[in-house]
């Protein structure tokens, strides 16, 4: 079992080296013991619980399909287990792809519905289940989708699972939140925070020219977000852009 002294964080799609693996590192850094979850990168989040260990930061990895109500639970169990206590829950995990509107399939929707809403479900209530145990609570943070009020096209299951995620993320913070009033649940709405591994320059210089900020490809942005929701303990029922704007700007616009 690890330090009662050290917060725990479990990060959903943390394995592979994209956002949630970012989050993860930003979290050890500042001494919390890291649970790392993967479906199936094993490699990646190997390899990522090894390079965190070596920092002096206890770390463990955990498969879990999120999809699935009972391998969520039992990774929940399972991080219990090797901790004791789960303090901070960062819901990453996700699936994306491009599909025109005429040939999206119910396939798809149930596919991005079952990871994206329900994933994020799942692993909330199985981490809310132990915050409101403890007298300390935790904070749990989704994480949704700057476009969700601004869709572009040829995305509709993604953006119909991200959609929902507000309004989780609502209902979470106050049915945990009646349970024991110290678990707080937060959303953040990510913009271009990292570029696509097959991302042609041309398309990078579109992704930072479509902030107000000029700024793009910046994951640790995300991880700063999530560290300042769990530290402010009056915010709760929160959906934060972390987008440089992008929300409320297309390029052109005076």
């Amino acid at each position: 079992m690890s330090n009662p002294q050290n917060p725990v964080a479990l990060i959903t799609g943390s394995g592979r080296p994209r956002v949630g693996n970012v989050i993860a590192r930003h979290l050890a850094d500042r001494g919390y013991s890291i649970a790392l979850h993967y479906n199936s990168s094993e490699e990646d989040a190997i390899k990522s619980r090894d390079e965190i260990r070596v920092i002096g930061c206890e770390c463990e990895a955990f498969q879990a399909d999120v999809a699935s109500e009972s391998e969520v639970d039992e990774m929940a169990a399972g991080v219990k287990r090797k901790f004791g206590r789960l303090d901070v829950l960062v819901t990453t995990s996700s699936i994306w792809g491009e599909t025109t509107f005429d040939d999206v399939t119910k396939e798809q929707l149930h596919l991005n519905f079952d990871v994206n809403t329900l994933g994020t479900f799942f692993a909330a209530r199985a981490a809310g289940r132990i915050m409101i145990e403890q007298p300390e609570g935790g904070a749990i943070v989704t994480v949704g989708d700057w476009s969700i009020d601004r869709p572009y096209l040829d995305h509709v299951a993604y953006f119909i699972s991200k959609g929902a995620l507000p309004t989780l993320t609502r209902l979470l913070a106050r049915e945990l939140g009646e349970r024991n009033p110290k678990v707080r649940v937060n959303c953040i709405h990510p913009g271009p925070v990292m570029f696509p591994g097959d991302a042609s320059e041309e398309r990078k210089a579109r992704l930072i020219e479509a902030t107000i900020v000029k700024s793009a490809d910046c994951p640790e942005m995300v991880a700063q977000a999530v560290e300042a929701l769990v530290n402010n303990k009056f915010l709760t029922g929160v959906c934060l852009p972390v987008d440089g704007g992008r929300h409320m700007y297309s390029p052109g616009e005076v």
